[in-house]
C-alpha cells in the first residue's frame, strides 16, 4: 500500500497524462526543454510527483516554467489563469490564523502549502511567471512576505490588473474568496 505522499499508479499515469498535455500545448513557457527528460525526473521522485497532483487538485495547473541550469532541476509554477480555487480564502500564516478571534478561515497559505511539499511564489518569481501570461486579473495570491513587514503584521500579495502586475499588502490575518495563493516545485 503505498505512503501518504505517494499515488496510486493510476493517479500517477493520469497525472503525467495532464502535465504531458500541458506542456506541450504551452511550449512558450519551457523553449527548450523536452518532455521526455521532465518525465524522468517525475519517475525518480514519487514524493514530488505528489506534491503536483496537489497543485492539480487545487486547481493550480502546474506546468514547467523552467530549469535550473546549476541543479537541472524542472521548475514547476502553479499556471491557472486566476489564483487556485482550491486554495482561496487562506489567511497568511499560522501565527495570522491564530491572531484571528472569530471567522477563522480554515487554514493558511504558508501551512496549506507546507502539507502540499511546494513553496508560494516569491515576488521575484510571481513577476517571471506574469512574463509568460496574463494570470490573476480577477484574484490574487499571497507571496513570500519578507520577515520585517510580517512581523509588523503584515503580509503582501500580487495581482494582474490595468495590463501591470500590483504588489499590494494587507494585514496577514485577512483573507478573501478572491485571494489564494500561487507556487513553485523544483524537481
Amino acid at each position: 500500500m503505498p505512503n501518504k505522499k505517494e499515488l496510486l499508479p493510476e493517479q500517477r499515469e493520469e497525472l503525467l497524462k495532464i502535465l504531458k498535455v500541458r506542456f506541450e500545448k504551452n511550449r512558450g513557457r519551457h523553449e527548450g526543454l523536452e518532455w521526455d527528460s521532465v518525465q524522468a525526473k517525475l519517475d525518480a521522485n514519487a514524493e514530488k510527483l505528489w506534491s503536483l497532483n496537489e497543485m492539480e487538485s487545487t486547481g493550480g495547473e502546474p506546468d514547467v516554467v523552467g530549469q535550473d541550469k546549476n541543479t537541472g532541476e524542472y521548475i514547476f509554477y502553479d499556471c491557472s489563469a486566476e489564483s487556485p480555487k482550491g486554495r482561496r480564502s487562506v489567511c497568511y500564516d499560522q501565527a495570522a490564523l491564530e491572531s484571528r478571534k472569530e471567522y477563522k478561515p480554515a487554514d493558511s497559505a504558508v501551512n496549506m502549502a507546507a502539507a502540499m511539499g511546494i513553496e508560494l511564489l516569491t515576488e521575484e518569481q510571481y513577476q517571471a511567471l506574469q512574463k509568460l501570461g496574463n494570470f490573476d486579473l480577477k484574484t490574487s495570491s499571497w507571496i513570500v512576505t519578507p520577515s520585517d513587514i510580517r512581523k509588523l503584521g503584515g503580509a503582501i500579495f500580487c495581482d494582474r490588473r490595468y495590463n501591470t502586475v500590483f504588489v499590494y499588502h494587507n494585514g496577514a490575518e485577512s483573507y478573501y474568496a478572491a485571494r489564494g495563493f500561487r507556487c513553485s516545485l523544483r524537481v
